[in-house]
């Protein structure tokens, strides 16, 4: 997938005012139209430029592009670094939602904004005097959390950046900090609501909420698919050969695993209901799978090497690639 920059595509400087850009893009509109242009690939640029325009005009979007920096370039090899949005705040409750009219952009597009539209969600009315009232519209972040909160709960705090746009027409960020509690067993993808943390109400409007969609920072030993934990466990060769009792973490605590006689790599143990916990007191709890990993001894010294040579000669018949034909 290429990078877009989306400046470029309108010929504007990062700093450009939310004027600038929609001068130029009924200036660019008018010459790339299919309906009228002469230009041979005015269909394709055409498409580019409403796809820099549906970013570039939006504050929220805009913030959140601006967040790549200048050191991509057009055209490089390019995939949204993990949790490059986290702690951004946008208006909108559900973030990807599927658009009422799908528009049709490009991969690079919809690996950072997916197909939603992040809509107000506000809700309008008049009351019984018949002043004008508005609820005031969800806002959504993304967040990252420790995937041990979400076997214990935790209560934690959070900065958010929301976008502002300036009396220049300039998009900045106003920092806001949070309390907010982890529920015990949440998954990636769940949306935690504080109730009332959105946007302002109008009149009597109530303010909105804000929904906090939930995702785990990258761990330096456990992967996570739903419910289930993975963590590859490094085991000598004497270990999986004979089997062997050891003490192994989990993001619980530490666990005694038997690993049995004759093990080999990627041979996966279970340990059953000590994956992210059920959400509630009935609900099932995930599965901790270990993944063998044989390592072996580096052979920097005669003596270990001499062991090597000892080994091999004790296994005159193993062939290692036989089932590669060799």
């Amino acid at each position: 997938m290429e990078f877009k920059d989306y400046y470029q595509v309108m010929g504007l400087a990062r700093d450009a005012s939310q004027d600038d850009i929609k001068r130029a893009y009924r200036r660019l509109a008018r010459k790339y139209h299919p309906d009228v242009s002469k230009e041979p690939d005015a269909e394709r640029q055409f498409k580019e430029l409403g796809e820099a325009y549906e970013v570039l005009r939006d504050a929220d979007k805009r913030a959140a592009y601006d967040r790549l920096g200048p050191d991509y370039r057009a055209g490089q090899d390019f995939q949204p670094p993990p949790g490059w949005d986290a702690g951004f705040e946008s208006a909108g409750a559900g973030g990807r939602a599927q658009r009422e009219q799908a528009q049709d952009y490009s991969d690079f597009f919809e690996s950072l904004f997916g197909r939603g539209d992040m809509g107000a969600g506000a809700r309008a009315g008049r009351s019984a005097r018949g002043a004008f009232h508005m609820q005031g519209e969800d806002r959504h972040a993304r967040i990252q959390i420790d995937l041990e909160d979400a076997y214990t709960g935790a209560t934690r705090m959070i900065t958010l950046e929301l976008p502002q746009i300036d009396d220049q027409g300039h998009v900045l960020l106003k920092e806001r900090q949070l309390e907010f509690k982890i529920p015990r067993g949440v998954r990636a993808g769940q949306h935690i609501r504080l109730a009332g943390q959105g946007g302002p109400g109008i009149g009597d409007g109530k303010p909105g909420d804000l929904y906090l969609e939930v995702e785990f920072r990258t761990h330096a030993h456990y992967r996570v698919d739903r419910r289930d934990v993975y963590l590859d466990l490094p085991v000598a060769p004497w270990e999986a050969a004979l089997g062997a009792e050891v003490t192994v973490p989990t993001p619980s605590g530490r666990l005694a695993l038997t690993i049995p006689p004759g093990s080999n790599t990627g041979r996966k143990l279970r340990a059953k209901g000590r994956g992210i916990p059920g959400a509630t007191q009935d609900a099932a709890s995930g599965d901790l799978y270990f993944v063998l990993q044989i390592v072996t001894p580096s052979a920097d010294g005669d003596a270990a090497r001499t062991a090597y040579h000892e080994l091999a000669a004790q296994f005159p018949a193993f062939q290692p690639r036989a089932r590669l034909g060799v």
